[in-house]
């Protein structure tokens, strides 16, 4: 089994006018987030993760918009249900915040496997759905950052 990386990206995807891409996870109807994933690789670099999660969850191409690195790390227990996924023993993730700003709400392919739904909302909504504490923070973060 190859075991999953606990270094992740977090990918805000927002318009000029706050609204904010939300995915409904696949394995946890219910549970909203903004696109997220593990680096592939130890050496992976962070914006290659962040490009290439928003590619695999969303089918946008982020070089055709204004990706960011919003220099900001938050370090989490993983939850319990989720633990399997990573090498025995291991329990806290390390998470990269970026924001990828589109110029409009975009119609977004999703990966079966991983979400079931998604939706644009404006950014109070969107942190209020969202079920990671990491996540909503960002977006509540945006209309600082966007100023």
């Amino acid at each position: 089994m190859t075991y999953k990386i606990p270094v992740s990206v977090l990918v805000v995807i927002y318009t000029p006018a706050l609204d904010v891409l939300l995915l409904e996870r696949a394995d946890s109807p219910g549970f909203w987030q903004s696109v997220t994933g593990s680096c592939d690789a130890v050496d992976e670099p962070l914006l290659e993760t962040a490009r290439r999660e928003v590619r695999e969850e969303t089918g946008i191409e982020s070089a055709a918009f204004r990706l960011s690195d919003w220099c900001q790390v938050n370090e989490f227990e993983i939850y319990e249900r989720w633990r399997f996924r990573y090498a025995p023993g291991t329990t806290r993730n390390e998470e990269h915040v970026f924001g990828l700003e589109v110029p409009g709400p975009l119609t977004v392919t999703l990966s079966p496997r991983e979400h079931r739904g998604q939706l644009w909302l404006p950014w109070k909504d969107a942190a209020e759905k969202c079920f990671s504490w990491s996540n909503r923070q960002a977006i509540l973060s945006l209309p600082e950052r966007t100023a």
